[in-house]
C-alpha cells in the first residue's frame, strides 16, 4: 500500500485528519478524503516538525503524529529493488565482486537509519559512485588541493578550522576516508558519535575504511542532512544535493549519471 497523499481515502485519512485537527493544523472537513485542505495541512505539519514539508503522510510524519505506523502503511522499500546488476549498470567498470561484498553492508546501513525512500538510496548509491567509483572504502589521495608543492601529505589540511583540525598531523591523520571520504577531526568526532564509536574513530581513524563502518558512516553523514537532501531531490537540483554532502562540484558528473541510471533503473 502507498503512503496517504492526494487522492487516498478511507478511514486511514480520517485518523490523519483528526489528529492534523488536534494539533492546530485544520484539514478542513474531517471526511476521509485527502484533498487540497489536508494536503496544506500536512504541509504544514511537516514543516513545523522540521520534516521533509511534501505533503504526503509516510511513516516519519505518522510517527511525528503518534500515529500507529500500521495506520498509515508505508510504501513498498526502495531497497527492496536494489540488485547487484543494477548497481553494476549504475557502476560501469566496478569489479563485481566489490558490489557482491559491498552492497548488503550499504543497504543495512540505510536501513537502520531508515533511509530506505528511492531518493535516499540513490543518494547514497550516487554518493559512492562520486567518492569511490570502485565500491569499495578507499583513503583519500594526495592532489594539489591538500597538499603544497614541497609540504608533507595532506598539509594544506593540517590547520583548516573548518575542518576542526588542529595542525599537524590532522590533516594526514584525518584525510577522507570510506564510501562518503570522510574528512577532517570534527567530522570524525561526530559522526563517530553518531554511530557508537565514540573516541574510538577519532583515536583510530582509519577504521573509517572497515567496509562495515563505512557503511554506517556513510548512512549516518546522510542522516543528519536527509531533509536539505530531500529538498533539493523534490527540486531535481542534483549539484545541491551533491554539495550538501561534498561542499563542491567534486565528482558531479559521476554523481548525476549514477543517479540517474537508478533512477531508471528503480523506477
Amino acid at each position: 500500500m502507498a503512503n496517504l497523499r492526494q487522492g487516498s481515502n478511507g478511514a486511514d485519512v480520517r485518523r490523519l485528519q483528526e489528529e492534523l485537527k488536534k494539533r492546530g493544523f485544520s484539514p478542513g472537513d474531517v471526511d476521509g478524503d485527502f484533498g487540497p485542505a489536508t494536503d496544506a495541512a500536512v504541509r504544514a505539519f511537516q514543516a513545523s516538525e522540521g520534516l521533509l514539508a511534501d505533503g504526503i503522510a509516510g511513516r516519519s510524519t505518522s510517527r511525528a503524529l503518534g500515529l500507529t505506523i500500521a495506520a498509515i502503511p508505508d510504501a513498498p522499500l526502495a531497497i527492496d529493488g536494489v540488485t547487484v546488476g543494477k548497481v553494476a549498470e549504475m557502476f560501469p567498470g566496478a569489479p563485481i565482486g566489490n558490489i557482491k561484498t559491498h552492497l548488503p553492508r550499504v543497504l543495512e546501513g540505510l536501513l537502520e537509519l531508515e533511509l530506505d525512500d528511492r531518493n535516499m538510496v540513490l543518494m547514497a548509491l550516487a554518493t559512492i559512485r562520486a567518492e569511490s567509483a570502485g565500491f569499495e572504502p578507499i583513503s583519500e589521495g594526495k592532489s594539489r588541493f591538500n597538499t603544497s608543492p614541497d609540504g608533507h601529505p595532506f598539509d594544506l589540511y593540517d590547520s583548516r578550522r573548518d575542518l576542526g583540525n588542529q595542525g599537524p598531523p590532522d590533516g594526514d591523520r584525518y584525510k577522507g576516508r570510506g564510501f562518503i571520504q570522510l574528512t577532517g577531526r570534527d567530522n570524525y568526532v561526530r559522526i563517530g558519535t553518531k554511530i557508537g564509536l565514540g573516541q574510538s574513530l577519532v583515536e583510530n581513524p582509519e577504521r573509517a575504511n572497515d567496509p562495515v563502518i563505512a557503511a554506517r558512516i556513510l548512512a549516518a553523514f546522510l542522516k543528519d542532512k536527509e531533509v536539505r537532501i530531500k529538498e533539493a531531490l523534490l527540486a531535481d537540483d542534483l549539484r545541491h544535493a551533491r554539495r550538501l554532502v561534498n561542499g563542491g562540484s567534486h565528482g558531479l558528473d559521476r554523481f548525476k549519471e549514477c543517479f540517474r541510471k537508478g533512477a531508471e533503473l528503480l523506477a
